[in-house]
This record gives C-alpha cells, sequence and structure tokens, in this order.
C-alpha cells in the first residue's frame, strides 16, 4: 500500500546465487518473483517468440568467495529488497486473543460479544478513514447494485396460504414467512394462452389475460361523462356551488394540507377567489390546469365529508376526480405541465389510493416524477433559477417533497422501486412560509420577480399599463399563523429525512431481494440510525400519549395529524427492518423490536380513527399499513407462542430425568 512505512528487510530472499548458471542467474536477478522457484529446476521460456537474451557478464554477476551479497551484471553490488510493512487494522484486542476481527467501529462484534474494550491502532484508523472518504455511502447512494448471485429462496405466497406450523418443526417456517410474505413477495403468475409462434395468422383466434397488478382496480379509474367536442365549458358546467365549494376547500385544507402541505395557502386562494368573481362567460377563458386543481381539491375534500351512505359520497368524488382529470386532458398533460398540472395530478394519485385503485396511482406517480424532471424541480432553485421570487422557490422545494415523499412511501408499500431518487435539493434550504411572503413584493399578483433588460422595447417605450384588479379580501382561515408554518416546515424536513433514508435502504433492496443488511452489525447501525432521525425529530411529532394526543386535537388538529402520519410511517419502516433475518449472514429476526414497532405503528392507525372520526377508513395508506403491521404482529406471537410450548415441553421432560443426566 503506497504511502505507508517501508522496513529494510526483503520480500523475497534470493538464493545465493555464485554457483547457478547464467541463465538461471538472469533470470533471479530480473524477476525476484520466480527466484525461489528457480535452482536446479531447467528454465523453460514463457514466450517462444521473445527475442533471445542479451550476453551476461557472468564474472561480474558472481559474488565473491565468502560473500553473501548480490551483484549486478556491472559488477556493482545491488540494493537489497525492502519488504513492504503491512500494517494491522484489526483491533488489539482480537490481534492478542489471536481471533477474527470484522473491523467495526467504534467496536468489531466480537469485542461487542466478549464485552471488552475495543481499540484500534493510529494507522488503522487512518486508513479506515480514508476508505469511508473514497467509497463512502454518498458515491454509492443512488447506485443501483446487482442482486447476489446466489438469492436464498424465499418461501410463502402472496395470499398468505402457507401452513401454519403445529408443533416445534414448524417455528422455522413462521421464521421465514414473517419476512419473506410480507416483504419479498413475488407478483402473482399469470396464465397468458400462447397459439402457434405465428401469432399474426390467429389475431381473431388468440386472447391474452391481462395481469392486474396489485389485485386491485380491475376497472378504469375515470367514468366518461364527457364529449369528444365539450371542452372546458363542458367540464365549468359541472362546477358546484361557491357556497359547495368553500365547504370542500375547507374540508381539504383541515384534513389534507396539515399532512401534504405542499399547496402555498396565500397564493392559492388569490387565485381561486379571482376565479370565483369572474362572470359566468369569462370562466370559459381560465386556465385548465387552474380548474384541474379545483376538482382536485373538491374530490379530495368529498372523500373526507360525512355522507348518509359510502355510495353517495364515492359516487360525487370519483364524478368530480373525473373532471379534474379532463380538464387535464384538455390542457394536454401529457405533453406540457405546469406547477398547478402538477398539483392536480399529486392529488388525483392520492384520491386513486384512497378509491381503492393503487395500480392505476402507481402508473400515474410515475408520470408525475417524469414531469416534475422535465420540470426540473429536482433541482435546487437557488443554483438553476436564482431570479425567480422567494415564494415561488418555496413552492418548488415543497413541491419537490411531496413527489419524493409520495414516490417513497408508495414503494416501500408495494415492493417496487423508487423512482424520485436524483436531486440536490437540500433539505436544509426549505424555509417558511412567511418569510418568504415578506422577501418577496409579488408574492399575491401571481407573477415572478425578473430582472429586467433596459434596452427592450418594453422600457424605452413602456406599453400602457392595464389597471390590476382590486386584491380579493383576505379572511383568516386563508392564511397561516407564524407557528403553525414553523411546525410545518419542521415536519416537512423530518419527513423528508426519513424519505431519504427509506429510499436508499429499504426500497431499492427490496425491490431486488437484496438483503437488507449484509451482517448483525450493519442491521444494528442501520436500526441507530432511524431512531437518530426519531431522536431528532420536534417532540410535537413523537408524543406518544394518548391523553395528551387527546387534547392537542381537540384544540390544534394539524400537529396531531402530522404526528400520526411521521409515527406512522417511521415505526412501519422500523418494523421492516427487525423483521429481516437472513441465515446466510447470520442475520437473525428480532422479535422483540418488530413486535414493538408494529404495536406502535398499529396504535397510531386507532388513534387516527378516534380522534378525527373515521379519516383513518379513508387513507389507504394508513389501512396498508396497519394490515401488514398486523400481519407481522400476528406471525411473531405465533412464532412466541410455538417456542414457549417447545421450551415448556423441553423442560417438562428434562424434569423427568434423574439427577445428572
Amino acid at each position: 500500500m503506497s504511502g505507508l512505512p517501508i522496513s529494510e528487510s526483503s520480500v523475497f530472499t534470493p538464493h545465493q546465487s555464485g554457483h547457478l548458471p547464467p541463465v538461471q542467474q538472469f533470470a533471479q536477478q530480473q524477476s525476484p518473483y520466480h527466484a525461489a522457484t528457480y535452482g536446479s529446476v531447467p528454465v523453460t521460456p514463457v514466450n517462444a517468440f521473445a527475442p533471445p537474451l542479451p550476453p551476461l557478464n557472468t564474472s561480474a554477476s558472481q559474488s565473491p568467495a565468502g560473500d553473501s551479497r548480490t551483484y549486478t551484471p556491472d559488477g556493482e553490488r545491488a540494493k537489497p529488497k525492502q519488504k513492504r510493512n503491512k500494517p494491522t487494522l484489526s483491533c488489539e484486542e482480537c490481534v492478542e486473543r489471536k481471533t477474527k476481527c470484522d473491523r467495526g467501529r467504534p467496536g468489531c462484534l466480537a469485542c461487542i460479544k466478549r464485552q471488552s474494550t475495543c481499540k484500534y491502532t493510529h494507522v488503522a484508523n487512518l486508513i479506515a478513514d480514508a476508505s469511508q472518504k473514497d467509497g463512502g455511502a454518498d458515491r454509492q447512494r443512488h447506485m443501483v447494485k446487482p442482486p447476489p448471485a446466489k438469492i436464498r429462496k424465499l418461501t410463502g405466497s402472496f395470499d398468505g396460504s402457507s401452513s401454519s406450523p403445529s408443533s416445534a418443526s414448524g417455528i422455522k417456517q413462521v421464521r421465514t414467512d414473517l419476512f419473506s410474505k410480507f416483504h419479498h413477495r413475488s407478483p402473482r403468475e399469470t396464465s397468458v394462452g400462447f397459439g402457434s409462434p405465428f401469432l399474426q395468422s390467429q389475431v381473431p383466434f388468440s386472447k391474452q389475460t391481462p395481469s392486474n397488478i396489485f389485485g386491485i382496480g380491475s376497472s378504469h379509474p375515470f367514468t366518461n361523462y364527457w364529449t369528444c367536442q365539450g371542452g372546458l365549458p363542458e367540464v365549468l358546467a359541472v362546477l358546484p356551488s361557491k357556497q359547495q365549494a368553500d365547504i370542500l376547500i375547507a374540508k381539504y385544507f383541515e384534513c389534507v394540507a396539515p399532512v401534504y402541505p405542499f399547496l402555498h395557502r396565500r397564493t392559492f386562494y388569490v387565485a381561486y377567489e379571482r376565479f370565483w368573481q369572474l362572470p359566468e362567460k369569462e370562466r370559459e377563458t381560465a386556465d385548465a390546469d387552474l380548474i384541474a386543481l379545483h376538482f382536485a381539491l373538491y374530490a379530495m375534500g368529498t372523500q373526507f365529508m360525512q355522507f348518509p351512505a359510502y355510495d353517495a359520497k364515492s359516487s360525487s368524488a370519483e364524478f368530480l376526480a373525473s373532471a379534474a382529470n379532463q380538464a387535464l386532458r384538455i390542457y394536454s398533460y401529457l405533453n406540457r405541465s405546469s406547477l398547478r398540472a402538477l398539483g392536480a395530478q399529486i392529488l388525483l394519485c392520492y384520491f386513486l389510493m384512497n378509491d381503492n385503485h393503487a395500480s392505476d396511482a402507481y402508473a400515474w406517480s410515475g408520470i408525475i416524477v417524469r414531469q416534475a424532471y422535465a420540470l426540473r424541480l429536482h433541482r435546487d432553485p437557488d443554483i438553476i433559477l436564482p431570479n425567480i421570487s422567494p415564494v415561488e422557490k418555496h413552492t418548488r422545494r415543497r413541491f419537490w417533497q411531496a413527489i419524493l415523499h409520495q414516490d417513497t412511501f408508495l414503494t416501500v408499500l408495494l415492493k417496487l422501486p423508487p423512482t424520485a431518487t436524483h436531486s440536490d435539493v437540500s433539505i436544509d434550504s426549505l424555509a417558511n412560509e412567511t418569510e418568504a411572503e415578506a422577501q418577496d413584493s409579488t408574492r399575491y399578483t401571481g407573477s415572478s420577480a425578473r430582472i429586467e433588460n433596459l434596452m427592450s422595447i418594453s422600457v424605452i417605450a413602456p406599453p400602457q399599463e392595464v389597471p390590476k384588479q382590486p386584491e380579493p379580501h383576505i379572511l383568516p382561515h386563508q392564511r397561516i399563523t407564524e407557528d403553525v408554518d414553523k411546525a410545518d416546515v419542521l415536519y416537512v424536513k423530518s419527513l423528508w429525512r426519513l424519505a431519504l433514508k427509506v429510499q436508499e435502504n429499504l426500497c431499492s433492496p427490496v425491490s431486488l431481494s437484496i438483503p437488507i443488511a449484509k451482517n448483525p452489525r450493519a442491521k444494528t447501525t442501520l436500526v441507530n440510525s432511524f431512531r437518530e432521525i426519531w431522536k431528532n425529530a420536534p417532540s410535537f411529532l413523537t408524543t406518544s400519549d394518548y391523553e395528551t394526543l387527546r387534547q392537542m386535537a381537540q384544540n390544534s388538529g394539524r400537529a396531531v395529524r402530522q404526528n400520526l402520519f411521521f409515527t406512522s410511517n417511521y415505526y412501519h419502516c422500523l418494523m421492516i427492518i427487525q423483521a429481516f433475518e437472513d441465515a446466510e449472514t447470520g442475520v437473525e429476526l428480532n422479535f422483540r423490536g418488530a413486535l414493538e414497532a408494529a404495536h406502535e405503528a398499529i396504535w397510531t392507525y386507532f388513534k387516527l380513527n378516534d380522534f378525527f372520526g373515521g379519516d383513518a377508513g379513508v387513507w389507504w395508506v394508513f389501512q396498508h399499513r396497519a394490515f401488514e403491521e398486523a400481519v407481522s404482529a400476528i406471525s411473531a406471537v405465533d412464532f412466541l407462542t410455538i417456542a414457549n410450548v417447545d421450551i415448556l415441553a423441553h423442560h417438562d421432560r428434562s424434569s423427568c430425568n434423574p439427577p445428572g443426566e
């Protein structure tokens, strides 16, 4: 290794070649790697086409009598070969005990087991620090790694039809099913009928069975109520009244915005009020992406409204979502986009999940991520758009965080690879909404601050100014307080950090059937890194006492909703890590840790249902997580029950044996 101290001893000790043939002496001096193999063995040329050896001065290459030193063919004394001083990278305790050391830091696994002090030499610490800098996690954070050559055979099926063990022999099956059944399941195989290889000749008779990706949502998500020539006026014809729209928007900002606060409330309400102030005929000239955003908010708000019957609520919400989709089609959202169109798609993706169309939501989320990349939302606006207004920078960062969060926690539920993985937007760059408004002189006009060209015709001959529309009257519910704004930023940053950790350590490995942890120490380190995120989160997000949260929900439901969503996501991911096991690498399943994490995660589901009158029944992500957590908890309890029965049976048998046996 270059840069290390070198000793004076030689790596290869040459033979005392005073009586060797000249050809062997030359080979010995030219190639020390082969010197030990030469002696009385004849030398065989490596390459038959190599040029002949040059003439040798044999008298100069032989050493004087009684001199063991080696000389060159020119008669000069050769310098002694120096041996590389290989440093000791293992800890001092393992070196002294002559045991295998995994060289982990701050302590190796062997020292942890024997509870001894783990200490490394100064050179070993320097080499470890250099290797971490050169090949650290930052370089390979977004690299897709190939799966190992041997992937352990997975048991269990998607439908959970594996037989439950009835004796101690079934313990191993439960241990395998606990993780593999719900975190490494394979898609259902679908039977596809194939005829002869010449399918073109059998087109009228060939039929292939379509594959339902996740087993739900087999129908088209949006019912078609629209004609080809209706256009935007046809969509505007089904607008709710202003009073109904205000109720649905208020319900959205009460139930959805606290959990996914990506819309700038003040900017939205300005555009919203101006739209409703327009005469009915002039509304037809409005932007289609604005209409799509309005209908998406109406659809989400309807899902949280109380209706006498579920079918009435479902049909009303689906109708409004269909109108939002039609407005996006009129806007031609597949070949152009805007922040308003992107916001409508983000909300419709959650709507589809809540409406039992997870397959369509996953396909839609792929379009959202690609359009976000096209709009360069993954780039920090201070780098690529330094001249836009502070509110625009704030909005772009919030939109990217919402897309990143949606993509990450949807893929971790579906066991699929994440897509929103490439970004240079810094978490710490996220500012408060009120601070951005205070720095932005154009915050309420909908325009952006631009550096104007002083030689442009608009400056030399300024056009006649168009009278501006009066700004709508600001109501208390159309703005947020500074305290709520600061809490939102803390919530977004905590969720952002959790999403990045989940992307790298859960989504990508699980989607490729790669082990989450390659050894027991790596699993412990991963668990500690997740707990560090929980430790650094603000206290209002980590409070778990039921009575405290109930009182908070009566005063401020926003903070409690954020608490429950952050807690549910965190403990669900922690449960997946604790439930992971790999017999080949010695990674054991932590039943106690998995059971405790599953309990805390399920408890948040019931808290949400108790505090907010059934909101947990609307959020598909909450229901799906609670189902996985319940199954994992039941599997853990089953294993512990079987294990206890086996231990008790063994204890009973041993108690009947005579002493000493």
